[in-house]
């Protein structure tokens, strides 16, 4: 999930479509006339998913002693109807995170829009517009490091909304992605700069709302961790958190959320009071590489 701080090009994910829609070409197409998605997985891979996400619920809930934590899968490179058995009865599980704007384009278009989508992958200044305006239910961007970027998505939620013929539409919700372990691959502002963007975000984009501060940990911190000690990031993402607060006049630890915790570390980050954790692994299996990835089979 480590995202790097180059806007670079993705490369288009692979999409088979099924019979009845063979005559389109085989690209991410973001048709509104897509058809909607309703083949499952098969009954031993949905048993899989199941059991994994009921087991990372379980631990999320023994690591708990505060306010509830949201989960968001990660599904970034798995299949759609992954995130359909998911989403199906009895778990119903709404929160999902992608990196890639191609797919998620592709994938809210054809699972039910009751999905709240999180994008959580390295952001490119000229996709914002696309991904505030197209992405059927979107519900988070989590990875805003520049003023030009809340600007942008800004801009993009004002176009959706002006496409909505009068319908009210709430704020787009946006994290502040800071780079607490100081990695050259890692995008994010630093911390000693979140103050100034969190106030650009407050005063100057009035269809954003700011939800919280994102970090993606080193790999290596949390490895390195144990039950006696703390992560290094989770303490510098919360201390960056309570000092934006304390700038912004804001009273409350309740007022910015913090979204930090992956598959290796989420049990340590709630410790350190996450609001919400970003599990992929754990709940999908290994991914495939980006070129082999596939949306529907």
């Amino acid at each position: 999930m480590c995202c790097s701080g180059s806007e670079t090009e993705e490369r288009p994910i692979r999409t088979e479509y099924p019979v009845s829609n063979c005559a389109r070409s085989p690209t991410m197409s973001t048709s509104s006339a897509a058809e909607p998605l309703t083949e499952m997985p098969s009954p031993s891979r949905t048993s899989a998913l199941l059991a994994n996400l009921s087991s990372v619920t379980s631990r999320i809930s023994a690591a708990t002693t505060g306010n509830p934590v949201r989960l968001v899968a990660v599904s970034k490179l798995k299949p759609a109807s992954d995130i359909l058995a998911l989403h199906s009865p009895p778990t119903s599980h709404i929160h999902f995170g992608e990196n890639y704007l191609q797919e998620l384009l592709e994938k809210s278009k054809i699972l039910p829009p009751e999905i709240r989508w999180h994008f959580i992958g390295g952001l490119q200044s000229n996709k914002c517009v696309t991904l505030a305006r197209d992405v059927r239910g979107l519900w988070a961007v989590e990875s805003v490091d520049t003023q030009k970027k809340a600007s942008l998505l800004d801009k993009g939620w004002g176009e959706r909304s002006n496409s909505q013929e009068g319908q009210q539409q709430e704020p787009l919700r946006v994290f502040v992605q800071v780079n607490t372990s100081g990695e050259e691959s890692k995008s994010g502002v630093e911390p000693s700069n979140a103050v100034e963007l969190c106030r650009f975000i407050q005063e100057k984009c009035p269809r954003l709302k700011l939800q919280g501060l994102m970090t993606i940990g080193a790999i290596a911190r949390s490895k390195a961790t144990t039950p006696e000690t703390q992560n290094e990031d989770f303490v510098c993402l919360r201390e960056t958190r309570d000092n934006v607060c304390q700038e912004l006049g804001w009273e409350g630890e309740d007022k910015l959320e913090l979204s930090m915790g992956m598959s290796e570390d989420f049990e340590g980050a709630i410790a350190m009071g996450s609001n919400e954790v970003r599990v992929g692994s754990t709940i999908f299996g290994a991914r495939p590489p980006k070129g082999e990835a596939k949306v529907t089979s």
